[in-house]
């Protein structure tokens, strides 16, 4: 397919969809970094090999993993313009989203209790790892709930429809990237204790 070719508009899109996928691309490398930081620290002799993630931070993928089914029927409605189940969908989507970082946070207090704080003589290097790669999703889930609000805002002044979703589809593929990220890195951080 030819990117220079279309309409001025069709360009526009187009070109505002490649910008999203570069900013994914690089978010996936930074995350890639900490996650291999992460491997090559736990030669240390301070490190934690039965750790254990908090039981909110199970929660806390069942509601992310909602949200994205979500704002998937909300898309789908879009499509059908059926204007009120996308407002239901995209109200919902935005719940879990602050659900979500809400268990990120009880999770933390859960790490708390088990006696490991952030910094300081109670810290620990594997649990402060976990803080580290928690706390930069929370700020990319951040930064997808103001897109949320955003889409959210726009549709209630009617500017989606079926024809004319750009802005809509490009919170919905972040949205499903933070989604997606999050799954990753609990898998990632589960089973690491597994085959370390």
């Amino acid at each position: 397919m030819d990117l220079t070719q279309g309409t001025p508009k069709e360009k526009n899109d187009r070109s505002k969809k490649m910008m999203l996928w570069f900013g994914i691309g690089s978010l996936i490398m930074s995350f890639a970094g900490l996650t291999s930081a992460f491997i090559v620290s736990s030669k240390r002799e301070d490190w934690l090999n039965d750790f254990q993630l908090p039981d909110a931070f199970f929660i806390s993928l069942v509601v992310i993993v909602l949200s994205s089914i979500t704002i998937m029927l909300a898309k789908q409605a879009l499509l059908r313009n059926d204007q009120k189940k996308v407002t239901i969908w995209l109200l919902m989507t935005l719940f879990l989203g602050f659900g979500f970082v809400y268990n990120q946070f009880l999770g933390f207090g859960q790490i708390i209790n088990q006696g490991y704080n952030f910094t300081g003589p109670t810290s620990n290097v594997t649990m402060s790892f976990i803080y580290i790669i928690a706390m930069l999703h929370i700020g990319h889930v951040i930064a997808g709930l103001i897109a949320l609000i955003v889409v959210i805002y726009n549709h209630f002044k009617q500017k989606y429809n079926a024809n004319n979703m750009l802005g809509f589809e490009l919170a919905a593929n972040f949205w499903h990237f933070v989604d997606i990220l999050w799954l990753a890195l609990f898998l990632f951080l589960y089973f690491f204790r597994y085959i370390n």
